[in-house]
């Protein structure tokens, strides 16, 4: 009976096999676009330059240190009084905002956080379908005339005119210069979770209505890649398909060998609590089997005339 509870136990595993092999292309997918918490990023630079920054005085641009593990990335701060922010607007790092805008909900004072996300772009943010020239930079506006623990995100109200976005670098691949402006596309990453794309400007420089993150981006593929990336997939879902048939019938045949096993096992149990039984072979299988006793004779009646 040993060998018959190993095939029996064997089976969970086989369908845990089976249900992972099923379920790993998805996984691929998954983990291919998957990026970092970008709002746990933002809310650990703000929180970070609060702690270390105790004296800062309102109009200057102050550089955050950020730790060693953020390597590749920069970040700056800086905090404006919103009458002068309405009449001047403002120029720092790679954002020029224009004047008469103002913080919503209205503040008397609130700091800008400027991100240069650097190397580490793709790791925060995925375009589908699209490449980086371009690191992510960013800027986002805090309330600065609460506590430390409840500073809270505002935006800015832009009337008019746009925020001028300039990048420190473009990389374009060797077969993309000559035409640049047809494919190069400006991207914004809003707050609440949304892409917006725009034109590149003769400037190489974006335009936009709110604060955010951007880039420049270009199409990763072509048409040919596309099919080829297509056929690979069904290459991988019709192995993944092969092999889940093959564990499929392996299990199903151990599923019908272990339920012939335990009817056997439950005929052995109740021969064992009825009358002993001899045992004969039949092929390869042991089967139960009675003693053949005759019946003696034995008259109805003793009475003999």
């Amino acid at each position: 009976m040993g060998s018959n509870n190993n095939i029996c136990h064997v089976i969970p595993l086989m369908s845990w096999l089976l249900l992972l092999l099923l379920l790993l292309p998805l996984n691929v997918v998954r983990g291919s676009s998957h990026t970092l918490d970008r709002d746990s990023l933002d809310s650990f630079i703000h929180d970070y330059a609060i702690k270390n920054m105790t004296k800062r005085y309102t109009g200057k641009l102050y550089d955050v240190p950020l730790p060693s593990n953020f390597s590749g990335m920069e970040s700056s701060i800086v905090r404006l009084r919103s009458g002068s922010f309405w009449r001047r607007g403002a120029n720092f790092s790679f954002f020029k905002i224009p004047s008469r805008v103002l913080p919503w909900p209205f503040v008397k004072r609130f700091d800008i956080i400027y991100e240069n996300l650097g190397n580490l772009s793709s790791k925060y943010y995925d375009v589908p379908n699209y490449t980086f020239v371009t690191p992510v930079i960013g800027f986002l506006a805090y309330d600065a005339t609460r506590s430390r623990k409840n500073y809270g995100m505002i935006e800015l109200h832009i009337m008019a005119n746009h925020i001028l976005v300039h990048f420190p670098q473009i990389s374009l691949p060797q077969d993309k210069n000559n035409k640049k402006n047809e494919t190069m596309t400006c991207v914004r990453f809003v707050t609440n979770g949304t892409i917006e794309f725009s034109n590149v400007t003769m400037n190489n420089m974006c335009i936009s209505q709110g604060q955010g993150h951007f880039a420049i981006v270009i199409p990763s593929l072509k048409p040919d890649e596309k099919k080829g990336g297509k056929w690979k997939w069904w290459v991988i879902g019709f192995g993944v398909g092969i092999v889940g048939l093959i564990l499929l019938i392996v299990i199903g045949t151990l599923i019908c060998k272990c339920i012939r096993l335990k009817k056997r096992g439950n005929m052995e149990r109740q021969s064992e609590k009825s009358e002993a039984l001899d045992t004969v072979w039949v092929g390869n299988s042991r089967m139960p089997s009675a003693s053949g006793i005759r019946t003696q004779p034995v008259l109805e009646n003793s009475y003999v005339p």
